[in-house]
């Protein structure tokens, strides 16, 4: 699935109730939205059809190509193999038919796929297209290498030309990098006055915000592909420069470790599936690394591993690499980019997101759609284990770690596909036996959770549910009192569910709540109060101690907010 970034769901009021088979089911991850690019927006050709295929013109295929790239490619691929989502390829989708694909691609299914056609987010003119779409060939979109990069690179502000001193009196540590997701724009909103200092362009749905190790360069990252740098010493901050470095894309990073502060980014493609390492000054292209292989247990060629998640390791001068389709985690050493090594770890399929243990040493990624979380010691570069978490598609963001009062060091991830919340002890040395284990597993609001929260300084875990199908429930969170969690399997922590979308006051609309963030000193959480592109949203911030509400931010510029990072927690790894 896109993650991270996440991001989300379908926002459109359902179309009247109809007669649904007992097979289907309006699920949390049924309004979850996977890929919103510009793929759809590249002229495609019918391929060669056969004498039994559906009769479509050239402009059906092209509308359908669009949606079929702006809503599915995300979990089933460019080329329709699968991943997230189950393959779509015509041997399998000619053998079921026409009748089983209008039917599906209407109700859904409750392993996942959103029921677009009651949902009313597909017409039934769409449903039918769609329907016969996947009985064709799939057209495969253009390759983006060295010279189409090198075409959109720019450097607006070239870096002798930037300021020598930070030349604003922004706070850069407690400051937010909000995406505008509709918008293709990010906020930067200050963590203690609450102004907004800046509103930026960007790539379209940025997915995740970044941060260099000095903390002076923003990154940021759209679906399109677009790369955009950030200088937050500038008078006001703005983009100095900008690439593109795929068609579809989810992540970025910049290199950490000491000695290589500041001097590189790495940048990961959904399409073409490549990473490309970059100058960390100008985004200049330096290396692009293509990840078609072979799939790490069956030892088969896939066409299409993309990148999923990348961070930036502690101990090494490596970049952590998630490969989703193939299953592998790679550790990219970029001290020789001329003599490349790379670490190939194999870990599980299909790679998405996730984090660092408190002490940084351990990275724990969530393999989706395969209920499991793959542990590897970025250390020694090599797996430490594959945890079976007990729910349904584990959606951890980058995870929350804390000290449990029985297990001791924790980290922990919601669920996409259940209600569950999943504990894995991290403590080898200090808590042996419950190491790279789940030592709790309990109870929060819903299913439809895309990220978990928590702060060395604070004493609560905050998960939400915004795919959630009930309006209630995805428009609140559940908070949980780490102090009094007990030992006891059997019993679950209670937890206080606060109204954040009702504390917004936002009267029209379905507003979602969305991914927990908290200020660079841990004592407030902002959440996004997501609603329509052409309905209010809102930033609504909570004191961690009460569980009060402190502010609600509205501005007609914050159009559908939903990832927040702030600077000083993003660049150390905290959460």
């Amino acid at each position: 699935m896109g993650s991270a970034a996440l991001f989300l769901g379908l926002l459109a009021a359902p179309l009247a109730a109809q007669e649904k088979p007992a097979d289907h089911a309006d699920g949390p991850a049924a309004a979850y939205e996977p890929s919103m690019t510009t793929l759809g927006e590249i002229k495609v050709e019918i391929p060669g059809l056969r004498p039994d295929d559906p009769v479509m013109t050239q402009d059906e295929f092209q509308k359908a190509t669009t949606i079929y790239f702006e809503r599915c490619a995300g979990c089933h691929g460019v080329l329709r193999k699968g991943a997230t989502g189950k393959p779509l390829t015509t041997d399998i989708t000619r053998e079921n038919g026409y009748d089983y694909l209008q039917s599906f691609i209407t109700y859904g299914s409750p392993a996942g796929m959103p029921n677009w056609g009651t949902s009313g987010d597909f017409t039934d003119e769409d449903v039918d297209l769609m329907a016969r779409y996947l009985l064709l060939e799939p057209p495969a979109p253009p390759e983006w290498g060295m010279p189409e990069m090198m075409a959109s690179w720019k450097v607006l502000v070239k870096p002798e030309d930037r300021p020598k001193e930070k030349m604003n009196a922004i706070d850069i540590d407690n400051l937010m990098s909000v995406t505008l997701r509709d918008a293709g724009q990010i906020a930067l909103i200050d963590g203690g006055t609450y102004e907004i200092h800046a509103v930026i362009d960007t790539g379209y749905a940025v997915h995740i915000s970044r941060i260099s190790a000095s903390g002076r360069y923003l990154f940021v990252i759209g679906r399109d592909g677009l790369v955009n740098m950030i200088d937050l010493w500038m008078e006001k901050p703005d983009t100095v420069a900008s690439i593109k470095i795929g068609i579809e894309a989810r992540s970025i990073e910049t290199s950490k470790f000491e000695g290589w502060e500041d001097k590189l980014a790495i940048a990961g493609a959904y399409w073409p599936p490549q990473y490309v390492i970059m100058d960390g000054e100008t985004l200049e292209p330096k290396k692009i690394v293509s990840t078609r292989g072979m799939i790490y247990d069956e030892q088969t060629y896939h066409p299409e591993p993309r990148v999923a998640s990348i961070l930036s390791s502690h101990f090494k001068p490596e970049f952590i690499v998630n490969v989703k389709e193939t299953g592998k985690i790679l550790f990219v050493d970029y001290t020789d980019l001329k003599n490349l090594k790379v670490t190939e770890i194999e870990a599980e399929r299909f790679l998405h997101d996730g984090g660092f243990d408190s002490t940084k040493r351990y990275f724990l990624v969530a393999a989706n759609q395969r209920g499991k979380i793959a542990v590897v010691d970025t250390k020694e570069d090599k797996l430490t284990a594959l945890v079976e978490t007990g729910g349904q598609t584990p959606h951890p963001g980058r995870g929350a770690n804390f000290m449990h009062p029985v297990y001791g060091p924790v980290w922990a991830t919601s669920h996409l596909g259940d209600e569950s919340v999943a504990l894995i002890g991290t403590d080898p040395e200090g808590h042996a036996d419950q190491a790279w284990k789940i030592v709790d597993s309990f109870y929060a609001l819903g299913g439809g959770s895309l990220f978990i929260k928590t702060h060395p300084n604070s004493t609560h875990l905050y998960v939400d549910a915004p795919l959630n199908p009930d309006a209630e429930i995805s428009a609140s969170v559940a908070v949980f009192d780490i102090s009094a969690m007990g030992g006891d399997p059997d019993v679950d922590p209670e937890f206080t569910t606060l109204p954040i979308a009702e504390w917004a006051g936002i009267p029209d609309g379905q507003p979602r709540v969305v991914q927990p963030e908290f200020n660079k000193e841990g004592t407030e959480v902002w959440f996004s109060v997501w609603n329509a592109k052409d309905k209010e949203s809102a930033i609504v911030i909570v004191d961690d101690k009460t569980l009060e509400l402190k502010q609600v931010i509205k501005d007609p510029r914050l159009i559908t907010p939903t990832g927040k990072f702030n600077v000083l927690n993003t660049r150390d790894d905290v959460y």
